[in-house]
């Protein structure tokens, strides 16, 4: 198998493993909180565990990693491993909410109730597992894209929309009138602008944390791939590699839908000495992927 086609398969490989994993422990967590009808440290459980800022976070990250896996079964299937932004975005928006889940359970509530109540049950899952493992995903796995400061001002939308309905719940309607009470004692333990001035800041700071660490790991790659593909690519022709490509995945993916792999066209091309634009050898690539498939049906 080409080099190229075989590293994007791993990559792609270890998404889909993280994003499942991710997705199942969800699950797990989620049906275990709404499966249990009484827990004397919580009140919130069945249909109730839904007004948690935990359980929604993870659910945010759990549909976000789940949209990643059909793509990491098609890179599998075509060996092109490509991830829309707004699915990366999406991504990196439930991230950065689970980790404002991790922080607070490991720093304000462990201290309170103490570390293995609030790490244990359905909440090993959501206040640990869950968290840990998307924050490695997205670091690793997910992403092609570099996030920038936009990108972080906008993960905070979430965590912006479920402050204001939990204001609206608590102070607005009441418990009196069917509203929530203040179960996170943002308001009768603390005086209301102290949770109001610090979240939003304080979640930004977070995505900017996240944002980081992806970057770095995206940079990372980005230098060892343009090092790995200039060792072997490196004085090589573009248009003789970009067809024994094509052949290769005509040969084995045996789909009918032919998908031009442009990104691995353009670091082949980045790391050559070839005088050819990316449209001719994505041209190369279609004929020859066709006449190898032809060819191989007759």
């Amino acid at each position: 198998m080409n080099p190229v086609i075989r590293m994007n398969r791993r990559q792609c490989l270890y998404a889909l493993i993280s994003a499942a994993v991710v997705v199942v422990c969800v699950c797990v967590g989620v049906t275990m909180n709404l499966t249990t009808i009484y827990d004397e440290n919580f009140d919130h459980m069945g249909i109730r565990t839904f007004c948690m800022f935990t359980v929604n976070s993870n659910i945010l990250a759990a549909v976000s990693m789940f949209l990643c896996l059909p793509y990491t079964i098609d890179g599998l299937r075509t060996n092109n491993y490509h991830l829309p932004k707004w699915v990366v975005m999406l991504v990196f928006t439930g991230v950065t909410a689970v980790s404002l889940t991790f922080l607070v359970s490991l720093i304000i509530l462990s201290p309170v109730k103490g570390f293995v109540l609030i790490f244990s049950g359905s909440r090993l899952f959501l206040h640990g597992i869950c968290p840990v493992m998307a924050v490695v995903a997205f670091r690793y796995f997910i992403s092609d894209y570099r996030i920038g400061l936009v990108e972080s001002l906008i993960s905070v939308i979430p965590v912006m929309i479920y402050a204001i309905v939990y204001t609206v719940m608590v102070l607005v309607i009441g418990q009196e009138k069917g509203g929530w009470e203040d179960f996170y004692g943002f308001f009768t333990r603390l005086p209301p602008w102290v949770p109001m001035v610090l979240i939003l800041p304080l979640t930004f700071v977070i995505s900017i944390w996240v944002r980081t660490l992806h970057n770095r790991a995206y940079d990372l790659r980005q230098q060892r791939e343009a090092a790995y593909y200039s060792g072997v690519f490196g004085g090589t022709d573009a248009r003789e590699t970009v067809e024994v490509m094509a052949r290769s995945n005509a040969g084995s993916l045996r789909i009918s839908n032919v998908v031009v792999p442009l990104r691995l066209i353009r670091i082949i091309l980045e790391n050559s000495d070839s005088n050819v634009t990316v449209e001719e050898l994505c041209d190369i690539y279609l004929r020859s992927y066709l006449e190898e498939a032809a060819s191989a049906t007759k």
